[in-house]
């Protein structure tokens, strides 16, 4: 396993050149995830009382489109993987090609996550890391789907939880950075944080094979 250092810079590294596709992908990312919720929630907000406080529907909506935050993540994992080619936008929509493998994975981490969060914050966030590789498992292992991947998630992040989290906090700063600017750097941050991620999970991948060999 690298260092942080050695994350940020091979993440900086694979951006290199890609970084205006990258904030592209992320926004579009934004508005489908985000946005489509929002105007469909207050689609159906405007037909009902004005004493709703709120509805449900908005997070329907983003349960139904789960396959794109699967397709957002595997994007910048396959752009590590092919080097110096483009970085490939159309792998964001990848996730509706197996739609109930995928959304319904990530559901059951939406719902294990929200469930030890519920518990305790810190349970929470520790089972938040565990989880952290199911999307990329659901990539490299097409026969493996709810809690098997998420089982084999939690395997590969034994002993490895801090390091994902200090790499995670190491972006503090960028982080209130974007804030600042109202949101815009986060176009940045985010490919910056997942190719980070992405570097992670290969590693993790090497060394459990290097431990079957073994």
């Amino acid at each position: 396993m690298d260092n942080i250092s050695g994350y940020k810079d091979r993440a900086i590294e694979s951006l290199t050149g890609k970084w205006g596709y990258s904030a592209i992908a992320t926004l579009i990312y934004t508005i489908i995830f985000g946005g489509i919720p929002i105007v469909f929630s207050y689609g159906v907000t405007l037909t009902q009382s004005f004493s709703t406080i709120s509805n449900p529907f908005g997070n329907i909506i983003q349960i139904v489109l789960l396959p794109i935050v699967w397709g957002f993540v595997i994007m910048f994992l396959e752009n590590i993987r092919k080097g110096d080619k483009e970085l490939d936008l159309g792998k964001m929509f990848e996730g509706f090609n197996d739609y109930f493998r995928i959304m319904l994975t990530n559901l059951l981490v939406g719902v294990y996550t929200l469930l030890w969060t519920l518990l305790l914050i810190i349970p929470g966030i520790i089972k938040m890391y565990s989880y952290s590789m199911t999307n990329y498992i659901l990539l490299d292992d097409p026969d493996l789907k709810y809690n098997s991947a998420i089982e084999k998630s939690m395997a590969m992040m034994k002993g490895h939880k801090m390091d994902l989290f200090l790499l995670d906090l190491s972006m503090i700063g960028w982080f209130i950075l974007s804030i600042i600017t109202c949101g815009i750097g986060l176009l940045f941050l985010t490919p910056y944080n997942l190719t980070a991620h992405a570097h992670f999970y290969e590693d993790l991948k090497a060394e459990e094979q290097q431990n079957i060999a073994e």
